[in-house]
């Protein structure tokens, strides 16, 4: 059984996520908190295995949390779930070592696939040691760190996100919507729906380029 605190300053959003945890086999609620302080406290209380944990807190920034709990030398897992969109959010989440990121708000199918990736890696690691490279690799595919790309919305297609991430991958500088949409063959609605998944899962950054008069241009490039 995985022990789960779920942090999140809003009540009702709490109780949304600790029903969708509850609806997993293999999976248990513990507790929850909605400030960091609550947070450290109920860490140091209930040892969860996973922590689902907000970034926007009243008293702190979530990653502080992640801070404090390892100075503690409590080795739970952090997964965070938050609206923050920022790549920089992202970036510093994979340097406090979350075991992924997911942004709100999602569906229970979305949780449900990155939890059922996190139990998959407690189980491969419960051995003693490895191998060979081979298990090292097979470990680290499934254990649904934020190396691995987030799920796509409803409606794009993993063939053509791929198409999308070579031409901006590949691109020096930025691209815009329908210069994206040139390179790859599709129109710039669709390219625009894709460069707006990448850079709401961090994975692309989008710079303004104002002009004379009008809206200004979103332009996009790859976070490298």
């Amino acid at each position: 059984m995985i022990d789960v605190l779920v942090v999140d300053d809003d009540f009702m959003v709490a109780r949304i996520h600790r029903g969708f945890v509850e609806r997993l086999d293999g999976f248990r609620v513990v507790g929850t908190a909605s400030t960091g302080e609550q947070a450290i406290a109920a860490v140091d209380e209930y040892r969860p295995d996973l922590v689902l944990l907000d970034l926007y807190l009243p008293d702190m920034f979530g990653l502080d949390v992640v801070t404090r709990i390892r100075a503690a030398r409590h080795d739970c897992d952090v997964l965070v779930i938050s609206a923050a969109r920022e790549a920089e959010a992202v970036r510093r989440a994979v340097r406090y070592g979350a075991v992924n990121y997911l942004l709100k708000p999602f569906g229970f199918d979305e949780l449900r696939n990155r939890l059922e990736q996190y139990a998959a890696r407690r189980t491969t690691l419960r051995a003693a040691v490895v191998a060979d490279q081979a298990d090292v690799d097979r470990v680290l595919s499934r254990s649904g760190s934020l190396a691995t790309a987030p799920a796509l919305p409803r409606g794009l297609s993993p063939e053509t996100a791929e198409l999308v991430e070579r031409a901006l991958r590949t691109n020096d500088g930025t691209l815009s919507a329908s210069e994206c949409a040139d390179r790859v063959g599709i129109s710039r609605v669709s390219a625009r729906r894709y460069l707006e998944h990448f850079s709401g899962t961090g994975r692309a950054e989008v710079s303004l380029r104002y002009g004379a008069a009008g809206r200004p241009e979103r332009r996009y490039s790859w976070v490298t």
